[in-house]
């Protein structure tokens, strides 16, 4: 997985270095609330685990992985993107992937998730996916933004993934 630079953030693999950084970002509610369970990590372990599976949650496209985002300026990491195969929930198919991004408070309202998001979903449209998802909890009004700013479509909820009802958006390959 090649690290990714746009105008003011490096995406690149996470390293074991990277746990205490990544369990800064989802040791707190109201990041967590947001993703997987939505119970917040409670031990860098947590994060440390997390790490050592992100090549098998990133699957084998070549486009797909799981990013820290690291701005250039303070050159720490300060979250996640992602750009992963989407699970399909119990009765759908599917092989849609999905943009995404976690990042520490400190980091929101500068654009990173935007910034990181339009990097991903343009590497997945260079390598070939036809389309590109996102998906957010039918109250995470900020991811919803950003999809919008991203030119995503609203698809509206949806139960199709995750074993849950999700609000989507999708962007077909240009």
């Amino acid at each position: 997985m090649d690290t990714i630079q746009t105008q003011r953030l490096t995406l690149r693999p996470f390293t074991p270095d990277d746990a205490p950084a990544l369990f800064a970002v989802f040791s707190l509610p109201e990041v967590a609330r947001w993703s997987g369970t939505g119970t917040p990590m409670t031990d860098v372990s947590e994060a440390q685990a997390r790490i050592e599976r992100m090549p098998v949650r990133a699957g084998d496209h070549p486009a797909a992985g799981l990013f820290a985002v690291v701005p250039h300026d303070t050159g720490r990491v300060v979250g996640m993107a992602l750009l992963v195969r989407i699970p399909a929930s119990k009765g759908f198919d599917g092989d849609d992937h999905e943009v995404g991004w976690h990042l520490h408070p400190d980091a929101w309202g500068n654009g990173f998730a935007t910034e990181a998001a339009t990097a991903l979903v343009a590497r997945g449209f260079a390598a070939g996916m036809p389309r590109v998802l996102a998906v957010t909890d039918p109250d995470n009004v900020r991811s919803q933004a950003v999809c919008t700013r991203l030119g995503m479509t609203d698809l509206g909820l949806r139960p199709d993934w995750y074993d849950r009802e999700l609000r989507a958006f999708g962007l077909d390959r240009p």
